[in-house]
């Protein structure tokens, strides 16, 4: 592997912004200090004050690998992540097959293996039917358990059974990640709204079918669960400010229940589905400007822990149906996530510390991973370099998605990534790929 020489970074590291020069050897961090530039390297960078961060590490996204791959596939959604300053991901088990067991999720590790540009793990898939598999998972093999509330799956990957919930906080051996929303409020908002409207419900009222009360109400239920039987709960999605009361503020290594927010909750609100409409379309739904402003606060309170994608591609055919109930929810994130958090520090709401802890550091905590998610010597070398005084403007023709269309056209980011290196290999420079081979590897966690 090729050494690389940064000189002359502003390095943003736990809580710190200090000016300094990063060698890298053998895909890891060898030396952090001033006046490096006597080591030897096969290629040097000079950073010339630009920032330098770890990766963001994805918590949450849909490669759709196996079985959904028109819609983006391991390879494609990766390549798009480098490009958007993530250097590890963390997959979803909604594929067909869906993922529920430790022989689905050693086919999905093989599926990555030399397709991922980014470092990956994998969730094992919770069901109404398959306790057994979670209770013997191998606490090496998954990054956590992922169990769906508010969206049938045809039985298979969700749990709508209270008393098999209470059994999987009971005995699973990792954390439990939930997406929260109440299914019978949501059928009742569905069937009052499709009385007025039929097929045709305006988009804007995605967020009142999909409603604030539909998550508070699954979300509360699970913490109070997960706080009965000590179960180690992290809520994904939070996407309504009243949710927020639910969590205890301060760091996450205090809390035995955590909860993330998705950067599209910081940055749209339900005034822009008028623009975007159905692309903007998700579950949970994106809500109100105050449910925004909310969201931010929970942040800089430590009410809210971390920050993902919640990376979920469609077909544009598929987005452009003409029936609300036909339009599948969630839109393409990876490549746009994090400059669209950097645009909250344009804007004086996020330091660069803090979106580092959110989208990095605290990530790396929650799930264990082993020498991730920081600039340290001995670690990883999953570096990002960002420019935050060069604009650029998002439209479909300049994103990288299998499925060739965002939900943030037409929008200028006011930081670029600069550069991009994953496990030592510099694999994005100034708005290019660069000639080699996808070298992500399986995430490692530390656990007893």
């Amino acid at each position: 592997m090729a050494s690389i020489l940064i000189l002359n970074a502003n390095i943003v590291n736990e809580g710190l912004i200090i000016q300094g020069d990063v060698y890298i050897n053998n895909q890891r961090i060898e030396k952090i200090g001033a006046n490096l530039a006597h080591y030897g390297a096969d290629q040097t960078i000079d950073a010339a004050g630009r920032f330098l961060m770890p990766g963001m590490i994805d918590s949450h996204v849909h490669f759709r690998e196996p079985g959904l791959t028109y819609k983006g596939n391991l390879a494609s959604e990766s390549r798009a992540a480098i490009a958007g300053g993530i250097t590890s991901v963390l997959d979803m088990p909604n594929t067909v097959p869906y993922v529920l067991s430790a022989e689905d999720i050693m086919g999905k590790k093989a599926l990555a293996q030399g397709q991922c540009w980014t470092n990956y793990g994998f969730y094992l898939g919770a069901s109404n039917d398959n306790l057994e598999a979670i209770k013997a998972i191998d606490p090496s093999l998954a990054c956590g358990i992922k169990i769906l509330t508010g969206t049938p799956h045809q039985n298979q990957f969700w749990v709508d059974d209270p008393d098999r919930l209470a059994l999987i906080f009971q005995h699973a051996p990792l954390l439990v990640a939930m997406h929260c929303e109440d299914m019978p409020t949501i059928l009742e908002n569905e069937e009052s709204y499709r009385s007025i409207y039929g097929d045709a419900i305006p988009m804007d009222l995605h967020p009142l079918i999909r409603s604030e009360d539909a998550c508070y109400k699954s979300s509360s239920v699970v913490v109070d669960l997960a706080r009965s039987l000590k179960t180690r709960l992290h809520v994904l999605q939070i996407s309504s400010a009243k949710e927020l009361e639910l969590f205890d503020t301060g760091s996450s290594a205090d809390k035995l229940i955590t909860a993330d927010t998705c950067a599209h909750y910081l940055q749209f609100s339900n005034e822009d589905y008028a623009l975007r409409g159905s692309l903007i379309k998700c579950d949970p739904a994106i809500k109100t400007a105050a449910d925004r402003a909310g969201l931010i606060q929970g942040l800089l309170e430590q009410r809210l822990d971390c920050i993902s994608s919640g990376h979920a591609p469609h077909a544009w055919d598929e987005k452009n149906q003409g029936s609300y109930f036909n339009i599948p929810s969630g839109f393409p994130t990876v490549q746009h996530a994090l400059p669209s958090l950097l645009e909250g520090f344009h804007e004086g709401l996020f330091s660069l510390e803090g979106i580092v802890d959110n989208t990095s550091h605290t990530v790396a905590h929650l799930f264990q991973l082993k020498e991730r998610g920081f600039i340290r010597e001995g670690y990883w070398a999953d570096l990002i370099l960002v420019d935050i005084s060069k604009p650029w403007v998002a439209e479909h023709e300049n994103s990288y998605y299998k499925c060739a269309w965002t939900a943030h056209f037409g929008m200028e980011f006011r930081s670029t990534i600069d550069a991009t290196i994953v496990n030592g290999t510099l694999v994005w420079y100034e708005g290019q790929f660069m000639p080699t081979n996808a070298l992500g590897l399986a995430l490692e966690f530390s656990r007893a």
